[in-house]
């Protein structure tokens, strides 16, 4: 009944003009319409920059802003009398910003704790001779750029590696039953520091003198280069992570270390605008058609859908409405499903629970009022926010948003059926005879057939081979916090410590306090989870573009690390009240702090938080998480399957609930993969689903995702697949960076006059001692022959 009803919609649409086929819709969808408003995110590389600077800090740090404050007045007025830090000329600043370096080297650690405040004030704004958030934004800007050009962050790394490697803290801090944030101010105080010089010197404005924009550069490369130990920067943040995990640290401020790392990359290796102009140039170099579109650009300009109603939201319909039957009001159009004029998925059908699992699907459909006899109060909705402006659209045709595309075992397979039907007889595998087949094969096939280019050292490949020795260990470590900070997890004993940057020395003794502490926990486990959601996207999306071994190795280290599991127990919540979380006190959030007069705080004002919709981390961490799960399930059929052993499905529709469409998109997208093994009855009651992957996700050439006809899909192949690949990923790294050249490919010597005639480089100090070495290893030795000859037998 549901199919067939879902037909005639179908065809109703067709043959009966909009008019009427949004009006119909308004009587099926009003309710979750009403309730899920279109969510106007701009989806990016990160949130506005008074938003990133702020997240830095814990509010329970907001005390120490007046701390580094009293250290550098009570510095700098020792040294320059009667004027301000501002009045200051730059060779002056220069001369007070070197004498804060020259007592950066004291030997007295609380000496060299006041004058790292005195910097971080610097670094801060010096907010008190400031009146409101821009000033202090623009001489934070000034600050920065005059202290890395002064060399503070090569100063600031060696107090860091100083601090990383200092025993007795780490000891003290193991001890301790409880951490607080005094066990970690040293590294925060740094940390603050070096995070608010990467972040602010990335960041690129138009009014950026001439020498900021060399020093950027210079910034940049000096990052992603070897010149910190022989290491980029990146991977002694990844150091201090695991070094955290394996409880040999638990002071270590997390939160900051991740919120670093992750902008270090995002400065050393570029965003999506700067993976997108690596894409242009690199297909430009190997002489390849330029990419049909920019996947950003494409879902920027599309709409979100209505999602479908769940059993409980039909029941309160069904109240609502006998409650409701004797005061009428015109029912509400509904907005169209997208800039392309087609019709909305979630909205054309019946408003039973077709969206539902099968089973769930044929016990909610009996005795239910009819449709068209519903009254209903429905209120007018708010008038809409304004549109973005045309120009940032991207200019595309109407009908389906995506180009198609194809890959190699789709040429293989059609070239096949199309010889053995009007021939009679295949070729194998030949891909060379292309007679009759589309444009988008013939680039295609060109494609595959590119060569193997030289290796350049990029930072993404100095990353790469910095990481190479203890991937699994990063990964692991990541994936570990990433489950401590999800929502979703229960504490547990055993479990990692991620608030010893959060937690007061003194805990709360009222209400208020209580309260307080509370939103600064939720923020800290949020900012957490967007860190890392973001520093993995990029870290695959760099290196599949880099590589696309390196890209699979550490997406199989992350799938071995249960990480598509954690992100299915991540969705396996309320999403809707995660998104739209208020975990923020505004009047406490920086610069603000430190402009205004703070208000006396109660409980209203702790509660009200911005005005917004939603949080935009939070929506922000969604996106990238199922990003992550897309990239480490497509083309991987065993790892389909892992989504349809987690039962997935039911999961990821929740998640359709939020209205926007970038969301929606990627949801779709491992509904759509999965689709082929589900079922028959799955499929006929998620008709809606299935309309709407066909209108919004990208098709494929022969590509039957509705079907279970796909031959790869035989399970006796799937623990094949991985060792397959994690077979060829050995190959590959042996091969390109192993020490011994050219790894299993090099002959091997087996004359043992030539292998004792090879000279061998020996340290300097073997000189010295290889007299002693001899006479106390060799000769003062006696030789056991009978258990040679023992051994030999």
């Amino acid at each position: 009944v549901c199919v067939c009803l879902c037909l005639c919609v179908c065809v109703m649409c067709l043959h009966f003009p909009l008019q009427f086929c949004q009006d119909f819709n308004v009587v099926f969808c009003f309710q979750s319409s009403m309730e899920s408003p279109n969510l106007e995110f701009e989806y990016g590389d990160t949130d506005s920059l008074t938003a990133e600077l702020s997240e830095i800090y814990s509010y329970t740090e907001e005390p120490e802003f007046a701390l580094n404050r009293d250290y550098f007045e009570e510095d700098f007025r020792s040294h320059v009398r009667g004027r301000r830090w501002i009045e200051l000329g730059q060779e002056q600043q220069r001369a007070y910003v070197m004498r804060l370096l020259d007592a950066l080297e004291v030997t007295d650690r609380d000496k060299r704790l006041k004058v790292a405040r005195a910097i971080l004030y610097l670094a801060q704004g010096v907010f008190d001779e400031c009146d409101t958030d821009t000033d202090v934004i623009h001489w934070s800007r000034h600050n920065v750029f005059l202290l890395y050009d002064m060399g503070v962050f090569t100063a600031l790394l060696e107090l860091l590696s100083m601090e990383m490697d200092n025993n007795q803290a780490c000891s003290s801090a193991v001890r301790k039953p409880a951490i607080s944030l005094a066990d970690s101010t040293e590294l925060r105080v740094l940390l603050s520091i070096m995070y608010l010089m990467v972040e602010t010197i990335r960041l690129q404005t138009e009014d950026d003198r001439p020498e900021w924009r060399t020093a950027r550069e210079a910034f940049k490369t000096e990052l992603g280069s070897p010149l910190y130990n022989g290491e980029p920067f990146s991977l002694l943040l990844f150091t201090m992570v695991t070094k955290f995990c394996s409880m040999n640290a638990p002071h270590f401020p997390m939160k900051k270390v991740l919120l670093l790392l992750w902008k270090t990359i995002l400065f050393t290796m570029g965003g999506f605008e700067e993976l997108q102009e690596m894409k242009v140039r690199g297909r430009e170099r190997l002489s390849l058609p330029p990419l049909p579109e920019d996947s950003i650009k494409v879902i920027r300009s599309m709409r979100a859908a209505s999602p479908p109603a769940s059993a409980m939201e039909l029941i309160e319909q069904q109240q609502q409405a006998k409650r409701g039957r004797r005061s009428r009001r015109p029912l509400v159009k509904q907005d169209s499903l997208d800039t392309y004029n087609e019709r909305d998925p979630f909205k054309n059908d019946d408003a039973r629970d077709e969206e539902e699992d099968g089973e769930e699907a044929d016990s909610g459909i009996e005795g239910e009022v009819d449709p068209l006899d519903r009254d209903v109060i429905i209120q007018p909705p708010p008038p809409p926010p304004p549109l973005r402006p045309p120009t940032e659209r991207a200019s595309l045709p109407k009908g389906l948003p995506w180009a198609p595309k194809v890959r190699e075992k789709d040429i293989e397979h059609f070239l096949e059926t199309s010889r053995n039907k009007f021939i009679g007889f295949t070729l194998g595998n030949d891909t060379e005879t292309l007679v009759g087949l589309p444009r988008p094969i013939h680039e295609s096939v060109k494609t595959l057939k590119q060569g193997e280019e030289d290796v350049d050292e990029t930072p993404t490949e100095i990353l790469y081979l910095g990481m190479l020795p203890n991937l699994s260990q990063y990964v692991i470590a990541l994936l570990k916090l990433l489950l401590a900070a999800a929502p979703t997890s229960k504490a547990k004993t055993d479990s990692i410590n991620i608030l010893a940057d959060v937690l007061p020395e003194e805990m709360p003794i009222t209400v208020l306090q209580s309260m307080k502490l509370g939103i600064d926990v939720n923020r800290h486990k949020e900012i957490i989870v967007k860190a890392i959601s973001a520093l993995l996207l990029l870290l695959l999306k760099h290196l599949k573009l880099n590589h696309i071994y390196q890209f699979e190795i550490v997406s199989q280290h992350l799938v071995f690390a249960n990480c598509i599991p954690l992100i299915l127990k991540f969705f396996n919540q309320n999403i809707m009240s995660y998104i739209s979380a208020k975990n923020s006190i505004c009047v406490l959030d920086f610069p603000h702090c430190v402009v205004h007069e703070m208000p006396e705080l109660t409980a209203e004002s702790l509660e009200a938080g911005d005005s917004n919709q939603f949080c935009w981390r939070n929506l922000f961490s969604c996106i990238n998480l199922l990003r992550i799960l897309n990239k480490l399930t497509k083309w991987k059929h065993s790892r389909t399957m892992m989504l349809v052993v987690f039962k997935s499905a039911p999961i990821l529709k929740r998640a359709l609930k939020v209205k926007q469409a970038m969301m929606q998109l990627y949801v779709l997208k491992l509904l759509k993969i999965q689709t082929k093994y589900l079922g028959r009855q799955w499929r006929k009651s998620n008709m809606k689903t299935m309309s709407a992957i066909y209108q919004k996700v990208r098709h494929r050439l022969n590509d039957d995702w509705a079907y279970g006809n796909d031959i790869d899909a035989r399970p006796w192949d799937f623990q094949a697949e991985e060792c397959a690949l994690r077979e060829s990923i050995e190959k590959f790294n042996s091969r390109r960076y192993d020490k011994n050249q050219n790894g299993e490919f090099a002959p091997v010597d087996n004359c043992l006059q030539s292998v004792l005639g090879q000279r061998v480089e020996l340290p300097e100090d073997f000189h010295y001692s290889y007299e002693m070495w001899l006479e106390r290893e060799v000769f003062s030795q006696p030789i056991q022959w009978e258990g040679l000859l023992q051994q030999a037998q």
